[in-house]
């Protein structure tokens, strides 16, 4: 664990991978060091923002360095359902990376729900991991410059919906017709850290 300040109202904690980011996310987020007022998870950092009336950097970082975190901890948050067509145009190229047909790769994904580990890349794309999912499925060698929004894709251990038009090495499995992110809608993105998503197969 490395503790770097971000700016003069921020820490920045620097772990060695995505578990050990949950597990100091689940315990910090449900308990937040005094004046802490945002928990940012990412890959490989948690973000820590604080209000600088309540309390300082290195208060902060002494209640991180006390704090146990909690592996394998599921944060108390929503639990989202979205709706998949599973008809993505590399949905039998990435089930034959795994060496699984179509129809079994929909089986493992829809069959046990996914967390949003952290966002990022655009507004409202959650990156999603599946507990002893198993996943590793390799980004295009060639991204698309159009992935249409709501479509619904695997890169490495990771699943995501794209929540715009962007550009996008993913690998698009399906796609769903609920909007993840939406700024008419209060929270405008569907998909937040430590939310719980399954994803349905329709036709």
């Amino acid at each position: 664990m490395r503790l770097l300040p971000s700016g003069s109202t921020a820490l920045l904690v620097e772990l060695d991978g995505l578990d050990d980011v949950l597990a100091l996310y689940a315990a910090l987020a449900d308990a937040p060091p005094a004046g802490v007022v945002d928990v940012v998870p990412a890959a490989r950092t948690v973000l820590l923002v604080t209000d600088p009336a309540r309390t300082t950097l290195a208060a902060v970082a002494d209640a991180v360095r006390t704090t146990t975190p909690r592996p394998g901890a599921q944060r108390s948050g929503d639990t989202v359902e979205l709706p998949v067509h599973y008809d993505g145009a590399d949905l039998a190229d990435a089930a034959g990376l795994l060496g699984i047909g179509p129809g079994e790769l929909v089986e493992r994904h829809t069959g046990a729900p996914w967390t949003v580990a952290f966002c990022g890349f655009a507004p409202g794309f959650g990156y999603l991991v599946q507990p002893g999912g198993a996943w590793d499925v390799p980004r295009r060698a060639t991204p698309r410059t159009k992935v249409p929004p709501g479509s619904v894709a695997l890169a490495g251990e990771f699943s995501g919906v794209y929540p715009r038009e962007s550009p996008g090495g993913w690998q698009l499995i399906g796609r769903t017709d609920v909007a993840v992110f939406d700024l008419d809608r209060d929270p405008a993105a569907l998909l937040r850290p430590g939310t719980r998503v399954r994803f349905v197969a329709v036709p």
